[in-house]
Formats: structure tokens, C-alpha cells, sequence
């Protein structure tokens, strides 16, 4: 008999065989120990009440001393994305965490919740009139305004004079429906499998881009049917015979040309408690007319910002590059001056959700994301235009 074998009974073994029955043997115990733990937890998680599941899978601590408490939610959201393994998604949603992964009957999903930052940074960031409206979320079809533009009655009174009654205010309720933005972006299967590949980072970008287009045209150019309705879109009027319900225009009295002289008419054509917080809208190519105005003194009445970020001024008031405004022309109303977070209401819904669709462009997977949103003129008092023509 060889050194490298030993007699056990009536058979011989090498070493090596006999460490691995070993290592066998005890694998074999280690997973009825595991078993028998994990029996046990079972029944202890059976016993609890769903207050107690709740309270305790907040408090459990994260693994390895990690604190990063959405990459659970990365990695299911790329999980979705990349394969369409949807059972990271309903296991988050099991742990109380729907809000964030919730699946609704057609097998869309909310996009986890730093993804959906990032499409909101992109959006806010856009030259569109979201930049200065106000901004609300719903979670409602619809976002009501309740508009009071008349004053209560008041009068001076003697000491034992009559007091006459005072005339009632006049409330306007102004309805902005939510509508549903959405786009279709796609990439080949090929693409998702690179692990290399920054899912989030491409589908957030693609989304954002198609979002912030439609959204910054719709709010001044929509005609409110499947889409918000643009603050343009609405009638207007001379401002000398201007009512409710209209945005009152400033002729330049120039047909398709824009004077220092009618600049200033617009400015003073809104009221005071809405100028302080004024704003000037216009595309570029009207920037390029506007930034050669002087006044009688020669200055220029257009000051680029003073540091990096700053919005340019045009008589002290902060303009905003909006690529939707109209070109000038002749009785086009190329510039918009007004406080704008009084006078248009954005309502949103938070959630943004993603579908995955791989059978109907192969061998391409598209991702149907939909947003809801909902814009309109909230104050018809606080936009003024101007018009680039005569009366």
C-alpha cells in the first residue's frame, strides 16, 4: 500500500476523497441548520401583525453598514429596464415601498425615485415658461383656481352716519385639466445587456428631452385640447378696452418691429402689485432686436447677466429664452411681460411611469413613459403682450 492511501475497513481512500466527504458531509448539516433557522423565522414572521412586519422592516439595518437606501430601488428599476424582471419591483412594493415601485393593471411601473429626479432636474432646467409659472402637484384629474379680481366695497362712515352695504367680491374658479405627455424612446436588446451601459442615464436624458419640448410648447401655444392651453392661445384685446378673461396687448406701432418706446408701455401697462415680480418672455430672434434698443441717452436698455446663471435684464426685469414665442412679424405678439407665477398654473401629477415593451419593434425594446400635466392662464390680469404692428 502506497503513503497516499490509507485502509478504512475492507476499502481504501485517498486524502483527497476523504476531504471531500468530509466537506460533504458538512455542507449536508449546514443546510439543515439553514433550514431549520429559516423554518423557524417563517414561523415567527407568520405570527407577527402586519403593524409589527411593517414597523420591523423599516428598523432592519442595512447589509455590510450601507446606507444608500435607493440602490435597492436602482438595481430593480435597471433589473425592469435591462430584462424585464419584474420581481425585485413587487418585492420592493411587498417592504412598503409602493410609493415608489407601484404596479398598476396594464404592467407599467413608477420609475424609481432617482431616475425620476433626474427627468425633473432636466424639465425645470428648460427654457419654457415652467421656469417662472407656478408649479403644483395633484393627485387629482384636475387642479382648481379660485381667482378673487374684484375688491370688497368700502367707504368712509361718520360717527352716527349710516353705513351702506358693501358690494360683494367676485370669485372665478378656473379649472386646469391634467392630460397625459408621453414618449416612446427605444434601444436595442443588445445595448440593455451592456453592463457597461448607464440605463438611467440614457432613459432619463431621452424622456426629459421630449418632455421639456412638448411641455414648453403646449404652455404657450397649446390650444388646450389633449394638451395644456398656451397663455397665447386665449383672445386678446388693446389693453385700453381690456376685461377679464382676455390678456391685453401694447402695440409697438411698427408693423414687425419692436421700439424702446413701446417696451416701456408694456412694462407700465401691468399693474404695480404685478410688476415687481415681472418677467420678460421672447425667442431669440426677438432677443436679437431687443438687445440694440437705447434710451434717449444712449444706453442700452438690455444688461447681459452679472454672473454665470443669471438671466439677461431688459429694463432691470429678467428675461427668459423661449424658443416657442413667435418669430417677429408684422401684428405678431413676440413679447410677453408679466408676473407669471400669478398669472399661469402648471398642476402635475409626481409619478412618472415606464413601460417596458419588447415584442412590437424586435429587436428593439421600447419604454412607453407617460406624465400628466396640466397648464392654463390662472390671472388674466398679471400677462401683458406686445404687439409688433399698429393699433
Amino acid at each position: 500500500m502506497s503513503r497516499t492511501e490509507q485502509k478504512t475497513g475492507n476499502a481504501q481512500v485517498s486524502p483527497a476523497e476523504d476531504v471531500r466527504r468530509a466537506v460533504t458531509g458538512f455542507v449536508h448539516d449546514f443546510k439543515g441548520f439553514q433550514a431549520d433557522i429559516e423554518t423557524k423565522l417563517q414561523q415567527t414572521e407568520e405570527r407577527m401583525t402586519m403593524l409589527d412586519r411593517k414597523t420591523m422592516t423599516a428598523a432592519r439595518p442595512p447589509l455590510g453598514g450601507a446606507v444608500d437606501a435607493g440602490a435597492p430601488h436602482q438595481k430593480a428599476f435597471n433589473a425592469y429596464v435591462r430584462t424585464g424582471d419584474d420581481d425585485g419591483l413587487r418585492g420592493l412594493e411587498l417592504e412598503g415601498k409602493a410609493m415608489s415601485t407601484a404596479v398598476n393593471s396594464d404592467g407599467g411601473y413608477l420609475v424609481d425615485p432617482q431616475t425620476s429626479q433626474t427627468v425633473q432636474s432636466v424639465l425645470s432646467t428648460t427654457a419654457s415658461i415652467r421656469a417662472i409659472a407656478t408649479v403644483v402637484n395633484v393627485e387629482a384629474t384636475s387642479y382648481d383656481v379660485l381667482v378673487d379680481h374684484t375688491d370688497v366695497g368700502a367707504g368712509w362712515a361718520s360717527e352716527t352716519g349710516s353705513v351702506a352695504e358693501s358690494d360683494t367680491p367676485q370669485i372665478d374658479r378656473i379649472t386646469v385639466p391634467l392630460h397625459e405627455l408621453s414618449a416612446l424612446p427605444k434601444a436595442s436588446q443588445r445595448l440593455l445587456d451592456d453592463a457597461a451601459f448607464d440605463i438611467e442615464a440614457w432613459l432619463a436624458g431621452r424622456i426629459a428631452d421630449k418632455f421639456a419640448r412638448a411641455e414648453a410648447n403646449a404652455f404657450v401655444a397649446g390650444d388646450g385640447i389633449d394638451k395644456p392651453k398656451g397663455f397665447l392661445t386665449h383672445a386678446t384685446v388693446d389693453n385700453d378696452v381690456w376685461a377679464w378673461g382676455n390678456l391685453g396687448y401694447v402695440p409697438t406701432d411698427v408693423a414687425g418691429e419692436v421700439t424702446g418706446e413701446a417696451i416701456v408701455d408694456v412694462v407700465y401697462a401691468l399693474g404695480a402689485q404685478y410688476r415687481a415680480n415681472g418677467s420678460f418672455v421672447m425667442n431669440s430672434k426677438t432677443a436679437g432686436q431687443v438687445r440694440k434698443l437705447k434710451d434717449a441717452d444712449g444706453r442700452f436698455l438690455w444688461s447681459d447677466g452679472l454672473a454665470a446663471g443669471e438671466p439677461a435684464r431688459l429694463m432691470g426685469y429678467p428675461v427668459l429664452i423661449a424658443e416657442d414665442m413667435p418669430d417677429p412679424a408684422a401684428d405678431s405678439l413676440s413679447i410677453a411681460f408679466g408676473d407669471f407665477a400669478a398669472g399661469y398654473t402648471i398642476a402635475e401629477r409626481p409619478d412618472l411611469r415606464i413601460l417596458r415593451d419588447p415584442f412590437s419593434a424586435k429587436p428593439h425594446v421600447l419604454f412607453y413613459a407617460t406624465k400628466r400635466v396640466g397648464g392654463d392662464v390662472s390671472d388674466f390680469a398679471a400677462i401683458k403682450l406686445l404687439k409688433f404692428g399698429t393699433a
